[in-house]
């Protein structure tokens, strides 16, 4: 009974075969065993195993944002709206002071 419940328990040990008589037969390698796939399949079933790894990767992709983007097409580009030409020009320190101060006179009189 407990080699019984060892054999059950775990199934990574394999069977041993001890009986002479005892035999089996595989189906999937005798000579008479249908053909095992297709041309037609096999090029289906790598088109799926295709999309499943680009699902895959955009899935990764956008739970894992840490990791970054890499360019890999020369004609991919971005707009940058903070150095673009256009841009509005960053405050300078001396107008951002003569602001200070002018909000403090204003909060000053309002007292």
């Amino acid at each position: 009974l407990k080699k019984l419940a060892v054999d059950y328990l775990h199934p990574e040990v394999g069977v041993t075969s001890v009986d002479g008589a005892a035999f089996g037969r595989n189906y999937f390698n005798r000579a008479s065993a249908p053909e095992v796939e297709d041309d037609e399949f096999a090029d289906e079933r790598a088109e799926v195993l295709a999309e499943a790894a680009a699902l895959k990767k955009l899935a990764v992709d956008y739970l894992h944002p840490e990791v970054g983007v890499t360019n890999v097409d020369g004609a991919c580009f971005g707009r940058n709206f903070f150095n673009r030409a256009s841009a509005p020009d960053i405050e300078d320190s001396e107008v951002a002071n003569e602001r200070a101060a002018v909000l403090a006179e204003a909060a000053a009189l309002k007292k």
